[in-house]
């Protein structure tokens, strides 16, 4: 979190500084976009191959802003800083500013001191050349949800995977995959409760939302319990899995968009591989499972097993990926 001493140009005020994001192919806030283009078309900015920071605050009146400067490392340094609870001061030259844009494109829930409530800039011609920033809808179940719902099941791993019976997956599924059809009624709910969280109204850091996972016997990527003949006999392959898989699939023969497919940290030798495609995101990790979610299935996190394929997928996929420098 940044300290509101920190400050920056936005128009003919300084900018108290609450906050720092990365935009670049390898990191950027999934909200705005299922690829690096996507994101910076949301904030009209051309996509260049280093990327940007953004910096959000209020000026002096309140009014919110979002200020694009082309020092991606001094953002980066900034963020790790406060990650580790470091003071660092946030001041960009103002030769690396590339604009002032107005509003916030993410959700925030904090504010700085002594400045009148967050709120919209006065519309001004001479430096707006629209309407104000304002963060995507999460209030409802769709693409903006679905990625903060991926975006959570990457950052508490463990916890979600802790859910996972392996048992419970289907042998030889489509494609050498083995695949759970999901879950349907009272299970579904609480998979829709579960991922609530995840398009909130925003943190302190807003590519750090969290939600809890769900709780023991509320997976919501059990498939029927492994011990109910009646349920093993009703499952099927699930439909939206086998065309995340084959859109997947086809990524590694023709590269989507910069930043569809990300590569990122994980324990041990492994990695844990973000993917996203129209109406749907899928999280991954190297050495283990993959979970899918889709536009149409709200609240569902549907798990494909590793099978004979799955794992020279991934491989192929964390070959061809975007990485952190």
């Amino acid at each position: 979190m940044a300290g509101t001493d920190d400050a920056v140009a936005a128009g003919d005020d300084a900018l108290y500084v609450l906050t720092a994001v990365l935009l670049t192919p390898a990191k950027f806030p999934s909200v705005l976009g299922d690829d690096y283009p996507e994101a910076c078309a949301a904030l009209g900015l051309a996509p260049l191959a280093d990327g940007y920071g953004l910096v959000l605050g209020q000026d002096g009146a309140g009014a919110r802003w979002t200020v694009v400067i082309d020092d991606v490392s001094l953002v980066a340094v900034a963020i790790a800083s406060w990650d580790c609870g470091m003071e660092y001061e946030l001041s960009p030259d103002d030769r690396t500013v590339v604009s002032a844009l107005p509003g916030w494109p993410l959700a925030l829930s904090v504010s700085a001191p002594d400045v009148p409530a967050p709120h919209d800039p006065e519309h001004d011609p001479e430096i707006m050349d629209g309407p104000p920033l304002t963060p995507p809808n999460t209030e409802t179940w769709g693409p903006a949800q679905r990625r903060l719902g991926a975006d959570e099941i990457a950052l508490q791993w463990a916890s979600w995977r802790d859910q996972i019976d392996d048992s419970a997956f289907l042998a030889d599924g489509p494609g050498g995959a083995d695949v759970t059809g999901g879950t349907e009624g009272s299970e579904g709910a609480a998979g829709a409760e579960a991922l609530e969280g995840a398009g909130g109204t925003g943190s302190d850091r807003p590519d750090a939302d969290s939600t809890s996972p769900p709780d023991s016997g509320d997976a919501t990527a059990a498939a029927p319990a492994a011990n109910d003949p009646e349920a093993q006999s009703t499952r099927a392959p699930h439909a939206g899995i086998r065309r995340v898989l084959a859109e997947v699939r086809a990524y590694v023969d023709s590269p989507p968009p910069l930043g569809r497919v990300r590569s990122a940290f994980a324990s041990g030798d492994a990695r844990t591989l973000r993917a996203d495609g129209p109406g749907w995101s899928m999280v991954a990790r190297t050495d283990d499972i993959a979970f899918v979610l889709l536009d149409d299935e709200p609240g569902e996190v549907l798990p494909v097993g590793r099978g004979p394929e799955l794992p020279g997928l991934l491989e192929a996929l964390d070959k061809m990926a975007v990485r952190p420098s």
